[in-house]
């Protein structure tokens, strides 16, 4: 059990790494791409999840609305509610790290539907000590959450385009501690999403495309420091997908996305100025500079890709596979690969999905052994 609290502290620490880290002084040049509220990151439901986060370009599906929501004009249900469960970090022995998620979208008509979606990240329950060890200090349960609503809407036969205003919330500690006189605080902001989606044939048959900007918005502080405030994970992603429909009851349906961080890492050179630089960057500057020289990632670690496979027997049972691939090793350096299944009864549907183990002792995927759960309940 004083394992499992250490390494909860841990993983809060990491995530604090951006606020307690003093940049003026490392003595050593590192670039890190750090971002506030990582867990805007996870792929929240099973579907993507048994196809190594595919999502973007394929067809069309209730939980969408946590990402390409542009698609939900294309299902032919009316209205669904939806729920799913991801326990974090498992395989570590860790019980009470987890991400929910639910949502809920109703289609206006034929071309509009409207959509609003809540994501809950729990890091459990952390004990936490004095400089010395000695001295218990009060524990704390940090969380985070997100909430959004969002619209879509048909342009043409093959065009559909959706937005998706967020409110995000984090609570990692609060108060002082030690002789620090730094006060923590939670933080939130607001972004937006921007997607499209294309389709070769109305009946999806063929080539379809996905584009999403997502968490495009402000800063993050979580300090009475307000001078350095944090950029949250803004992302740009293309997805590409191909249904083959063999006859009425059979298909095969490949994809592949491909998606990359707009945000800047830090800089190389450590000096005052340099730093002082990289935290009054504007927001929309921070966009572009993450493709610059000084502020971008090698183009090798940049981009993070998903492809994957999923087979449809009579839209009541599928077959899902996945290999996710992300070289940025400031991010961790995630490789694995998934499996997934789901199958629809009535009104209902349920998916589920797995992540492979993968490498042993030191070299162990933290992610191994992950199970994401989720329910589609249709009206």
């Amino acid at each position: 059990m004083q394992y499992l609290s250490k390494f909860k502290q841990f993983i809060v620490l990491v995530c604090l790494m951006f606020v307690i880290q003093n940049m003026n002084a490392q003595t050593t040049s590192l670039k890190l791409q750090s971002t506030a509220v990582p867990f805007m990151m996870i792929s929240p439901d099973a579907r993507s999840g048994g196809m190594g986060n595919l999502s973007l370009g394929m067809t069309p599906e209730a939980n969408d609305l946590f990402g390409n929501n542009a698609k939900l004009p294309y299902l032919s249900e009316r209205q669904g509610f939806l729920i799913n469960y991801t326990p974090w970090l498992k395989d570590l022995g860790l019980s009470d790290v987890y991400l929910a998620s639910a949502g809920y979208y109703k289609k206006l008509n034929d071309q509009s539907a409207i959509n609003s979606s809540l994501r809950f990240f729990s890091l459990g329950n952390i004990d936490f000590t004095d400089e010395s060890g000695l001295t218990t200090l009060p524990s704390q349960k940090p969380s985070e959450f997100s909430y959004d609503i969002g619209y879509s809407l048909l342009l043409n036969d093959k065009l559909s385009i959706g937005a998706t205003l967020r409110y995000i919330y984090s609570k990692l500690v609060q108060g002082s501690f030690g002789s620090t006189a730094i006060n923590y605080k939670a933080g939130s902001t607001a972004a937006a999403d921007i997607s499209m989606f294309y389709k070769q044939n109305p009946d999806l048959n063929g080539f379809h495309a996905g584009l999403l900007l997502s968490n495009l918005g402000g800063k993050i502080s979580y300090s009475n420091e307000t001078k350095n405030k944090y950029f949250i994970p803004a992302n740009i992603g293309l997805g590409l997908g191909y249904l083959n429909k063999f006859d009425y009851d059979n298909s095969l349906e490949f994809g592949v996305d491909i998606n990359r961080l707009m945000v800047p890492a830090s800089p190389d050179n450590t000096s005052t100025e340099s730093v002082n630089q990289y935290f009054t960057q504007s927001v929309i500057n921070s966009y572009f500079n993450s493709f610059s020289t000084q502020y971008g990632m090698p183009f090798s670690e940049s981009l993070k890709a998903s492809v994957g496979l999923e087979y449809n027997y009579t839209n009541r049972f599928y077959l899902r596979g996945g290999y996710y691939m992300d070289n940025n090793k400031s991010l961790g350096n995630m490789q694995y690969f998934t499996l997934g299944t789901s199958f629809q009864y009535q009104q209902s549907k349920f998916n589920i999905s797995y992540l492979v183990p993968s490498g042993g002792g030191l070299t162990k995927n933290p992610l191994s052994n992950t199970l994401r759960f989720g329910s589609i309940f249709f009206f």
